[in-house]
């Protein structure tokens, strides 16, 4: 171990930086299980007072609220349970709501299209096949409107001890968006793009095309960061830390790994399942190539990743925008967290206990530990956190 990482972890002023990824209300949702897990689990970890945040997407959202100085736990409260006492508010249904203004916008250009396309073709002589692209411009850039959660994170954010305000905050937030019309990332939060607020910057980097409209910004147009590289990791590293724990919420579903699973072959999923594991497939690629190149570039940051397992079928099959499941997908999250923390506790512990951290195993061997309250949990639920704790003791026994 460098001399520098050896002093942090005596001093207990370890570096520590969080990455995380996106993937649509279902990674926000296994982002914050996974982060209550983590934090309980690991003494001296504290992830609203992280060194510096890095956010995608969803994992922008998750990383505003963390680096306003909310916990995991309150954004579970906000997020999750909609608790009314939570110390940040947040309605995720709101986010279904019809883009509207979009499309009374593409409405408004259909006759001049309309006319123009009839033009090209009757005068001109040009084919119809040009006449439907002319069409094709009045078609709405997106479904859902990312106004309303840009709006609810400026209210939480403008409260007395929070900022909106990139430059006021006490540690750095990258938020990271695609220019549309460059198709260059642009990392808000970093000089020259400091001055965008904060919940505009997560409206942007959360806008995945198609589903919502591109956000404007000072006359350009933005979209999902995650079009470019799935964490965007180097403008942390290059800061100076070391440790960095990334989240990665999607990963390729193993299929037919025994005979017992749910999904002998993605293909007899139909169209959703093969798209799916196909956006999977590609966000996976290219995080696995950019790790390896933090690796060589960044030798003296130690970097620790977390994600799904990738036989979770609870996980690859939970229906993306389906908060009714957001409760029952959150728990699932945290008890996975916990057991692979379990799982890797011989490589992960030495790791961080040279940056100070201590990983619990008295903890982690608890199975009486819930992130949601057991009065709080439905029938399925209930079912499957009994048949964790069965297999949970089983395991200690085979092991002993």
């Amino acid at each position: 171990m460098p001399a520098s990482k050896r002093r942090a972890a005596r001093r207990g002023t370890a570096r520590i930086g969080l990455a995380l990824a996106g993937g649509g209300p279902l990674g926000a949702i296994y982002e914050i299980g996974a982060l209550c897990a983590l934090e309980e689990a690991i003494d001296g970890l504290d992830f609203s007072a992280c060194d510096g945040y890095i956010g995608v997407s969803a994992g922008g959202f998750i990383a505003a609220g963390l680096v306003n100085g909310l916990t995991p736990r309150e954004l579970c409260a906000a997020f999750i349970e909609n608790d009314a006492d939570a110390p940040v508010s947040f309605e995720p249904s709101l986010l279904l709501r019809p883009a509207w203004d979009e499309y009374l916008a593409r409405l408004r250009s259909l006759p001049g299209l309309l006319g123009q396309a009839l033009w090209q073709t009757a005068v001109q002589g040009r084919s119809l096949l040009a006449a439907f692209e002319r069409l094709g411009r009045a078609l709405p850039t997106g479904l859902l409107s990312g106004d309303v959660m840009a709006e609810q994170l400026r209210s939480q954010f403008s409260r007395p001890g929070r900022s909106d305000d990139f430059r006021q905050l006490r540690r750095p937030l990258v938020l990271v968006a695609t220019d549309l019309d460059s198709g260059e990332a642009v990392p808000f939060g970093t000089p020259g793009y400091d001055h965008v607020p904060i919940s505009r910057a997560v409206q942007a980097s959360a806008a995945l095309p198609g589903l919502f409209p591109p956000v404007e910004i000072e006359g350009r147009h933005f979209v999902d960061g995650a079009l470019k590289k799935t964490i965007h990791a180097s403008v942390l590293l290059d800061r100076g830390l070391d440790l960095l724990i990334c989240l990665n919420p999607l990963v390729p579903y193993q299929a037919g790994f025994d005979e017992h699973a749910r999904i002998p072959r993605i293909a007899d999923g139909g169209l959703p399942l093969v798209l799916s594991q196909t956006l999977r497939a590609l966000i996976h690629s290219r995080l696995e190539l950019g790790l390896k190149r933090y690796e060589l570039s960044h030798p003296d940051t130690d970097i620790v990743l977390f994600e799904p397992d990738p036989r979770d079928a609870e996980m690859f099959l939970a229906n993306t925008f389906s908060y009714a499941q957001r409760r029952h997908l959150a728990e699932h999250a945290y008890q996975a967290t916990r057991s692979a923390l379990l799982q890797r506790y011989a490589k992960l512990a030495p790791k961080l206990a040279q940056q100070g951290l201590t990983l619990k195993r008295s903890v982690l061997q608890d199975h009486q530990r819930r992130l949601l309250a057991p009065s709080r949990l439905t029938p399925t639920e209930a079912a499957l956190q009994r048949l964790r704790d069965t297999l949970g003791r089983l395991e200690e026994r085979t092991a002993a």
